[in-house]
C-alpha cells in the first residue's frame, strides 16, 4: 500500500521574516548537530534562542545568516528558501541579515570611522563624504558622539565596542539583526545596558531581532519569542513567561538552574512606558 502524500507546507505569512522547517544539520554524515528544527522569527520582533554550551546555537546562527547550509530542510529568508542557493545567490540574501558577533568583532587596527563604514565601502557606491557622514548619523542615534570616531577598538570600553559593532551591522539597513551572545562577558550593568539598546535598535530602526544567548535576564527582558534549544532538538517555546509556567519541565528546570529571580524582572519596553 503507498504511503500517503505528505501535505504542502503551509505558505509564509507577511510578517514571518526567518523561518525553518524540518532543518537538520550533520557533519561528516554522522554528527547531527541540529535535528529537525521548526522556527518562526516575525517581523518587528525579538526572538531569543537559548540554551546550554552544546545545545546547538552557533551551528543554529551560521544557518541562518547563510554561512553554512542546513542538511536538509527548508530555509527561508523574507519568502525566499535559501537552503541550497549557490553562493552568489547567497550573498545577496546575506545583505538582509546584519551580524553584531559576541565581541565585536572589530577590526584592530582601524579606527571607530573605519571601522563602521566597512561595509558601506565594500557593497554600496556612496562617496566617501556621503559614507563618513552615515557613519556620524547611526553613531550619534546610538548614543556615541564624533570623538570616537578617530579611536581605535583598544580604546573602547565593552559597551561601547557593543555600540560600535551595532552601527557597523547597521550600515546597510538590514532588515534583520542577529546578536550572537551579545551579553556574553559583560559586567550586569553592562549587559541591561545592551538589553536596553538591542529594544531601542528594534524600536527605532524597525529590524527583526534574532538573539542567540544564555543570559536568562536578558531573554526576559528583551524577548517577545524565547526558544530552548536542547541537543539540537527545540524543548520549549513561547514568551519567556510561558516557559516558566508552561508545561515543559526542561525549561522549568533550564530558567532555575541559572539562578536568576525572573520574578523581579520586566520587559525593557514596559519599564520606558
Amino acid at each position: 500500500m503507498a504511503a500517503p502524500p505528505t501535505p504542502p507546507s503551509p505558505p509564509i505569512e507577511p510578517n514571518d521574516t526567518v523561518v525553518l522547517r524540518k532543518v537538520r544539520k550533520s557533519y561528516d554524515g554522522e554528527h547531527e548537530v541540529l535535528r529537525g528544527i521548526d522556527l518562526i522569527a516575525r517581523k518587528g520582533e525579538t526572538t531569543v534562542i537559548i540554551g546550554g554550551s552544546g545545545a546547538g546555537k552557533t551551528t543554529l546562527l551560521r544557518l541562518i545568516v547563510a554561512l553554512e547550509q542546513p542538511t536538509s530542510g527548508e530555509l527561508y529568508i523574507e519568502g525566499e528558501n535559501i537552503a541550497g542557493l549557490p553562493e552568489r545567490e547567497l550573498n545577496r540574501v546575506r545583505k538582509k541579515l546584519g551580524m553584531v558577533y559576541q565581541y565585536a568583532a572589530l577590526l584592530d587596527s582601524a579606527s571607530v570611522l573605519e571601522n563602521v563604514a566597512f561595509p558601506l565601502v565594500e557593497h554600496s557606491s556612496m562617496k566617501r563624504k556621503e559614507i563618513d557622514a552615515k557613519v556620524m548619523d547611526t553613531l550619534r542615534i546610538l548614543g556615541l558622539d564624533d570623538s570616537v570616531l578617530k579611536k581605535f577598538p583598544a580604546e573602547l570600553s565593552g559597551g561601547m565596542r557593543k555600540r560600535v559593532g551595532l552601527a557597523r551591522a547597521l550600515m546597510l539597513q538590514p532588515p534583520i539583526l542577529v546578536y550572537d551572545e551579545p551579553t556574553s562577558g559583560l559586567d550586569p550593568l553592562t549587559s541591561r545596558m545592551v538589553d536596553d539598546l538591542i529594544e531601542e535598535t528594534r524600536e527605532r530602526f524597525g529590524v527583526t531581532s534574532v538573539v542567540i544567548s544564555h543570559d536568562i535576564a536578558s531573554c526576559f527582558r528583551i524577548a517577545h519569542q524565547a526558544i530552548l534549544l536542547i541537543k539540537g532538538q527545540i524543548v520549549a517555546r513561547g514568551t519567556p513567561d510561558e516557559l516558566m509556567a508552561g508545561d515543559s519541565d526542561a525549561a522549568r528546570d533550564f530558567i532555575k538552574r541559572s539562578g536568576v529571580d525572573v520574578k523581579n524582572i520586566g520587559r525593557v519596553s514596559d519599564k520606558r512606558v
